[in-house]
């Protein structure tokens, strides 16, 4: 797989409704048909509650 990118996380989170819960947000990416390696590390992330896109993409992109 290729580097994952903002972008794709945009996509893997289409229609998220925040603040949201880590556990909402990993099953929408997989019905959003995310890359396993998203979901892994939405699921790993430390944080259980996001309350915007951005705190999403420093939890996923800082943990690299």
């Amino acid at each position: 797989m290729a580097e994952l990118n903002p972008i794709e996380l945009q996509k893997a989170l289409k229609g998220a409704d925040y603040p949201a819960g880590r556990d909402d947000l990993v099953e929408l990416a997989k019905s959003n048909g995310a890359d396993s390696t998203l979901v892994q590390k939405l699921t790993r992330s430390r944080s259980e509650r996001f309350d915007g896109p951005d705190q999403v993409q420093k939890a996923v992109f800082d943990n690299e």
